[in-house]
C-alpha cells in the first residue's frame, strides 16, 4: 500500500512540474507584459526600467530558475499591477471559490447520484426517460447561458434573488446551482450506467435468491460495486468545478479566483496568472490523486496491480 501511494505522489509532483513549466513558457512568450501594463505610448527608457525592475530583461532560463526557486520556498512573486504578494492576493479570493465549489458539489451529488440510481432501477420506464432528459439538458446547456437565464428569471422578472455579489445564502444559490448542473447531469448518467452493469451480475441474482431485501441489495451489494466509476467521475468533476468557476464567477460577479484570473489575464499580470494556474492545476491533480487512492481502498486488486 505504501508503494502504491508513493507512485501516485511521484506522478502528481511530475504533473505539477509540467504544468508550471508549460504555463511559465507560454506566458513569457505570448507578449511583453510591460507594454501591456504601461501602454504602447510608453517611453522606451520607461519600458526598459520596468523590465529590469521585474526581472524580465534576463534570459528565459534565468527567469525560470528564479521562479522555481521562489516556489520552492513558498513564494510566488509579486503582482506586476500593485506589487502585492501573489499568494496574499490568491488567499483573499480562495475562500469565495471554495464556498461556491463546495456548495455546487454538494448539490450535484445530492441530485445526480440518487437520480442515476433511480433511473437504473426504473430502466426503460418513464422515470428513467425523464431523468436522462434532465441529465442531457444539464451537461449540454452551457453554464454561462443557464446563469444568464436564471438571472433574467429570478432577479429581473421575479426579483427574489440577487443577481451578483456575495454575503448571504441567497447570493450563493444561483451561482452554485448553475455550476452544479453539468456535474449533476454527468453523475446521473454515469451512476445509471454503473448500476445497470452491476445489477446484471450473478451475485445480485444470488442475493435475490437468498431473500435479501431489495433496498439492502441495492445499497450494500450494488452501490459499493458500482462505486469506482462513480468515484472517477466525482474526482474529475471536482477539478472541473474550479475551472468552471472562472465563467460562473464572471457571470454572477462572484469575487473568487476565477474572476481574478480573468482580470489578471486582461491586465497581463504574469505573476498572478502563474499563481492561479498553479492553484487550479493543484486542485485538479489532487482530486485525481484522491481518486487513485480511493481506488486502492475500494478495490485491493488495483492496489496489488501497482506493485
Amino acid at each position: 500500500m505504501t508503494r502504491f501511494w508513493l507512485i501516485k505522489l511521484v506522478r502528481t509532483v511530475i504533473t505539477l512540474w509540467f504544468v508550471v513549466t508549460f504555463a511559465f513558457i507560454v506566458l513569457r512568450t505570448s507578449g511583453d507584459p510591460v507594454v501591456a501594463l504601461l501602454g504602447a505610448d510608453a517611453m522606451p527608457d520607461e519600458i526598459e526600467h520596468f523590465r529590469e525592475l521585474w526581472g524580465l530583461d534576463r534570459s528565459l532560463f534565468a527567469q525560470y530558475v528564479s521562479y522555481v526557486g521562489q516556489m520552492a520556498t513558498g513564494q510566488f512573486g509579486n503582482s506586476l499591477r500593485d506589487s502585492r504578494p501573489v499568494l496574499e492576493i490568491i488567499l483573499e479570493r480562495l475562500p469565495a471559490t471554495a464556498q461556491l465549489g463546495l456548495a455546487a458539489f454538494i448539490i450535484a451529488a445530492i441530485i445526480g447520484i440518487p437520480a442515476g440510481i433511480v433511473a437504473a432501477l426504473r430502466r426503460g420506464r418513464l422515470t428513467d426517460r425523464i431523468v436522462m432528459v434532465f441529465a442531457v439538458f444539464g451537461f449540454a446547456l452551457p453554464n454561462f447561458f443557464l446563469g444568464i437565464l436564471l438571472i433574467l428569471l429570478f432577479s429581473l422578472y421575479l426579483q427574489i434573488l440577487p443577481s451578483s455579489g456575495t454575503g448571504t445564502f441567497l447570493h450563493l444559490l444561483m451561482p452554485s446551482v448553475t455550476l452544479a448542473t453539468f456535474t449533476a447531469g454527468t453523475l446521473a448518467r454515469f451512476t445509471r450506467s454503473a448500476m445497470l452493469e452491476v445489477l446484471e451480475k450473478p451475485y445480485m441474482r444470488a442475493a435475490s435468491a437468498r431473500g435479501v431485501p431489495f433496498w439492502q441489495r441495492v445499497l450494500f451489494h450494488a452501490l459499493p460495486n458500482a462505486a469506482i466509476p462513480i468515484v472517477t467521475v466525482i474526482g474529475l468533476n471536482l477539478g472541473q468545478l474550479v475551472a468552471g468557476a472562472i465563467v460562473i464567477e464572471s457571470v454572477f460577479a462572484w469575487p473568487g479566483i476565477g474572476r481574478l484570473l480573468v482580470v489578471a489575464v486582461s491586465q497581463r499580470d504574469l505573476a498572478v496568472v502563474q499563481g492561479l494556474v498553479l492553484v487550479i492545476a493543484v486542485t485538479m491533480v489532487l482530486a485525481n490523486l484522491i481518486v487513485d487512492l480511493l481506488y486502492g481502498l475500494l478495490d485491493p486488486r488495483i492496489r496489488e496491480g501497482a506493485k
